[in-house]
């Protein structure tokens, strides 16, 4: 198999000496999201004036609660019985046809988690993949790469996707399973997950916390929320968070600086307008794994150190700034429709210094590598605007999602690969000279325009029957202007995607489903003919039970899927150095996932993953129908806390994961492992002190490996400690 993609940045440093493509003007920005919302703010202007006479006459009015995402905030638990990625909309899980997951912010404060791959880790399909702790969110869901397909309150991302989320600002992370392309556009096939932000309330929130653990962990966060009208409507919020950690591995560390405020506006009974922004800045350096060669291989001279660096200190570091602007509008026309807007603009610029490993030498003693000086400059603004209409006719209700998906960003990519000498792993010297290159090794800026329809209609017939039907057409351009080669290429590529599903409650609680999703994803490059390649697809179908006991305390699902991956990207067997797409990887298996609230005390949120892997069409014979890499056939998963009859106000948490092993085409297999975790919390009066302990018996595993050179040594056994106040 190959090796991940690595991810090429543009220069921080250089920016001024690059040309880029011009970047939307203000105009621009506001003929292409603002329009809406202007008038929307003067409706609701000149809806305040005419009624301000009579408003005066009145009592006092009733509080309004601001109703964006207000339906899934209060959705709290491990059994929660709502998402909204599935529909753009709120929506019972019992009656969505495919599988989608919801870790809450509770299940995470109770696991004491710190990062999305960690928050995950409950989650059935999703597999516990790791590249080392090289600072981004590596995901894989359902056998298939999703990196790249975490989405913030419905919205994708910037293509660069190196500012990490941070879980102290996300009310929960729900995870779409499968091809969902109707929704989202261009996504992996895999699935998505979706983190929906906290935003304002009505109600006053005050919370400072600090948290202290192993490897010099250090954070200070803060949530505070202030209504500033008596409704409650205009309201402001500000979430921040200080952490700095060091790491197991020598010279290992992370800095990480975030600030989120958000402002609810009163516009009327009928508007729900939310302005928010959001500033990252992060420092570190880069922990990309180790030779399988003395940990997991044997090694003619000895065994190797889990925490041993093979990179170079003094070369650099990562330093990487993102901001991000936007809103979010909801305005009710009728009790029946209801027009949405969602749009976000943000920045991330940075530089990227890394020392990667290339082959170990015959002698097994000295390693092989290579120098990177990476730099970025990202923007996008993206933009979704719906319609949803509830409506019935013949006796058929409906719920209606029509909408337009329109984005545009710019990518400066620029980078030099480096020349640094061999480390020894068993005498390592660390300072070594690197040689750079004066000329930039790759620079090719891009600019990327999407444009998708979509409608999606929730159909609801007969006696507990819900059909779920979705339509969309995308069209993309991406112009790359490749200094390096001399050459501009524009792709363009349009695809139409749809899904259908049906539900049928056979009785109250229980539901039975079948469904079909596709998705595509464009793929940048040429092949030795000249020919743009052409868009990857996916094609899945799902079946499966869900369960939902009365008054929601048990919920429950069991899926069974089989997911195609076409036009795959792999090597062409004619002309070294190009690329063919005849490539096809096949993904079946079972899931099943349990979440209680149970009276006696007892929360419980588990889960169980059968996943089947193959590459089913290869221009490499060797690799046809071997699993693909980093995929374990079982994983299985468990996390409960108890809350002591005799002392109410403590908590106690247990937990941990079977992992199977995981085969592929590398040379080597990642054992089976399980772990185990645990907490304990004391809620005081106005305090909340948590204590949790990760890989409780500090079992010493490999959760990945970023290519054959290299694997990636989990966290060994590690403390936190943590106090909240709140006032």
């Amino acid at each position: 198999m190959s090796s991940q993609p690595s991810r090429v940045l543009s220069p921080r440093s250089s920016l001024a000496r690059l040309p880029s493509f011009p970047r939307p003007s203000a105009r621009q920005t506001a003929l292409f999201a603002l329009t809406p919302l202007a008038l929307c703010l003067a409706h609701a202007a000149l809806a305040q004036q005419a009624s301000a006479p009579d408003a005066a006459a009145t009592a006092a009015p009733q509080l309004q609660e601001v109703r964006i995402n207000a339906s899934t905030e209060k959705d709290m638990g491990f059994a929660p019985v709502e998402a909204q990625t599935a529909s753009k909309a709120p929506m019972r899980r019992l009656e969505t046809p495919q599988s989608v997951s919801v870790v809450t912010r509770e299940q995470m404060e109770s696991r004491q988690i710190t990062n999305v791959q960690q928050a995950l880790q409950t989650v059935a399909g999703v597999s516990p993949v790791n590249f080392g702790r090289r600072g981004f969110d590596d995901l894989n869901i359902r056998g298939f790469r999703s990196t790249e397909s975490i989405l913030v309150d419905g919205l994708v991302q910037s293509p660069g996707m190196w500012a990490k989320l941070q879980p102290y600002g996300y009310e929960r992370f729900e995870v779409l399973k499968g091809s969902a392309s109707v929704l989202y556009g261009q996504v992996q096939p895999g699935g998505i997950v979706n983190a929906v932000s906290k935003r304002p309330k009505k109600e006053a929130l005050s919370e400072v916390g600090v948290e202290v653990g192993s490897f010099g962990q250090r954070t200070l966060q803060a949530d505070i929320n202030r209504p500033l009208s008596e409704s409650g409507k205009t309201a402001l919020r500000i979430n921040a968070q200080v952490s700095n950690a060091d790491d197991p591995t020598q010279f290992v560390y992370r800095k990480d600086r975030w600030f989120a405020p958000s402002l609810s506006i009163d516009l009327g009974a009928q508007t729900d307008l939310v302005l928010f922004a959001t500033y990252s800045q992060s420092e570190w350096l880069r922990q990309q794994g180790i030779t399988p060669y003395g940990t997991l291989l044997p090694n003619r001279n000895g065994t190797l150190p889990r925490t041993l660096f093979t990179g170079d200190p003094s070369f650099g570091v990562y330093d990487v700034e993102s901001t991000t602007v936007g809103y979010a509008l909801e305005h009710r026309l009728s009790d029946a429709m209801t027009f949405r807007q969602n749009v976000r603009y943000e920045t991330e610029k940075g530089t990227g210094n890394f020392v990667s490993n290339q082959a170990l030498q015959a002698n097994q003693r000295l390693q092989n590598r290579q120098a990177s000086r990476q730099y970025m400059d990202y923007d996008l603004l993206a933009t979704d605007t719906s319609l949803l209409s509830r409506f019935e006719a013949l006796g058929v209700r409906h719920q209606l999602v029509t909408g337009l998906d329109a984005r545009t960003g710019t990518s400066l990519l620029a980078s030099r690969t480096c020349r640094i000498g061999a480390l020894d792993l068993f005498a390592p010297v660390y300072g070594m000279q690197a040689t750079c290159p004066e000329a930039l090794t790759s620079d090719a800026p891009s600019k990327l325009t999407v444009l998708g329809l979509y409608a999606q209609d929730q159909i609801k017939f007969g006696q507990g029957w819900t059909a779920l039907v979705g339509l969309r057409r995308d069209w993309s351009t991406n112009d790359t202007d490749n200094r390096v080669a001399g050459t501009q290429t524009r792709q363009k590529d349009n695809a139409t995607t749809l899904s259908a599903g049906l539900v049928y409650e056979f009785k109250p609680g229980w539901a039975a489903y079948g469904s079909y999703g596709e998705s595509f994803l464009p793929q940048s490059g040429l092949t030795f003919a000249g020919s743009p390649f052409v868009p990857e697809t996916g094609k899945q179908w799902e079946a499966g039970v869900k369960y939902e006991s009365p008054g929601g305390q048990i919920t429950g699902a069991l899926a069974v899927f089989d997911l195609v991956r076409r036009n795959v990207t792999t090597a062409d067997p004619v002309n070294t150095g190009f690329s063919v797409q005849t490539g096809e990887q096949r993904a079946r298996g079972l899931e099943v996932e349990l979440g209680a609230d149970l009276k006696n005390g007892w929360k419980l949120t588990s889960a169980y993953t059968y996943t089947q892997t193959q590459v089913t069409r290869d221009t490499n014979a060797a690799l046809v129908g071997l699993p693909l890499n980093l995929t374990p056939r079982h994983t299985l998963t468990a996390w409960a806390t108890y809350k002591l009859p005799q002392y109410q106000r403590v908590t106690l948490g247990v937990g941990g994961r079977y992992v199977s092993e995981q085969i592929g085409s590398y040379p080597f297999t990642l054992p089976s492992y399980v772990v185990a975790d645990a907490s304990v919390a004391y809620l005081g009066e106005n305090y909340r002190l948590t204590a949790g302990v990760k890989n409780v018996f500090n079992k010493a595993y490999y959760d990945g490996a970023i290519n054959a050179n290299v694997v990636s040594p989990a966290l060994p056994r590690n403390f936190s400690l943590g106090l909240t106040y709140f006032f």
